[in-house]
């Protein structure tokens, strides 16, 4: 079982004096521990201009430390494919995997957040299905052949070679953020591993893994890899404080995910392509924040190292087997707290999760 580590670069929830430059500082304590951890990949987010997350380039950031590593493997969760020239991901992705020596991961996704949408002219919320459709398929067909081209409405490409040619081949090293009906169709046409955020209860998501399953053996012909899941951890051996903090800070940055993406709004019922968040949106409004946190902190993994790996594996039994990508400071977290949580972590939860399927 792969295990990842997730980094999302965000300010919310920590004093409002907090730097820029001290949330790369301890973005990238962590990322330099990764590897000596045994944590198997690490998983820089892309986002942009505001407290929730902010990443403009992750193939830049994995180019760094594609230097200050040896083994990890290195992957984009996820270039957001609206906001980038299918050609220059191609070409980033390819010299990331020179530069690391064939240890590229290509995850992608379509983006979400109608604020983070605005600045970029031209390209509208309602066009993301479109764009990503079209843009992946080039993509994925570029890092196989070392062409690309494309003759559809937003992307019309004579072929090119990229270079520095790819030498390796991607499959199976393709991800997706795949949420909705139509993004698991899009993930499974391109052959890409499902990336799934831990969002609520995991047998409510197991109708879009069963999907990803038969569209994966369609398109495909084989069997479909486990899914990638992107958690938000609190690791600690006090299980009275693993709690009350892993809470504090799930809640923390749940209201800034709420604000980030307006996920009470009604805007996304009335986007093309975002009637499933529509519809999440609707149940908010419904139910209330204090519903939406108890469904999120039940699919969240924290604790004492011995609950979570109960969890996980209740998970297991629930989905089949998945990778992981353990987020350790988010929501507020002292940089200190982050590192000893990530350290028992990799101390007394790795070592099980390595041995599994």
């Amino acid at each position: 079982m792969d295990v990842g580590l997730q980094l999302i670069f965000s300010s919310y929830g920590w004093d409002k004096g907090i730097t820029d430059s001290q949330v790369y500082a301890d973005e990238l304590r962590l990322a330099h521990l990764a590897e000596d951890l045994g944590f198997d990949a690490m998983w820089p987010v892309e986002h942009h201009f505001f407290d929730y997350s902010f990443c403009p380039d992750n193939t830049q950031f994995l180019s760094y430390m594609a230097g200050c590593t040896k083994t990890i493997k290195l992957g984009t969760a996820a270039i957001i494919l609206p906001w980038n020239d299918p050609i220059r991901v191609a070409e980033k992705i390819a010299l990331l995997d020179h530069l690391s020596n064939g240890r590229a991961l290509a995850g992608m996704g379509r983006g979400l957040s109608q604020r983070e949408f605005e600045p970029w002219r031209g390209i509208e919320l309602g066009e993301t299905r479109e764009r990503f459709d079209e843009a992946s398929m080039m993509i994925v067909n570029a890092l196989e052949t070392g062409f690309i081209e494309g003759d559809g409405p937003y992307y019309p490409t004579p072929r090119a070679e990229i270079r520095p040619r790819p030498e390796n081949s991607f499959h199976d090293r393709i991800y997706a953020v795949a949420n909705s009906p139509e993004s698991v169709e899009a993930c499974a046409k391109i052959g890409g591993r499902m990336i799934m955020f831990a969002e609520k209860h995991w047998d409510k998501r197991l109708p879009s893994i069963e999907l990803h399953r038969e569209k994966f053996k369609e398109s495909q012909g084989r069997p479909s890899p486990g899914v990638m899941v992107a958690d938000f951890t609190y690791c600690h051996p006090d299980p009275a404080h693993a709690k009350a903090a892993g809470e504090q800070y799930l809640s923390s940055y749940l209201s800034s995910l709420l604000e980030h993406y307006d996920l009470m709004g009604k805007h996304l019922e009335e986007t093309k392509g975002y009637d499933g968040y529509g519809q999440v949106a609707k149940y908010l409004r419904k139910h209330g924040f204090e519903k939406y946190v108890e469904g999120f902190e039940a699919a969240n993994a924290y604790g004492t190292p011995e609950q979570m790996i109960e969890q996980f594996r209740e998970r297991r039994d629930a989905i089949g087997p998945f990778e992981l990508a353990t987020c350790f400071r988010f929501g507020g977290i002292p940089i200190e707290d982050a590192e000893a949580s990530m350290r028992l972590f990799a101390k007394e939860v790795l070592p099980e999760l390595k041995t599994w399927d």
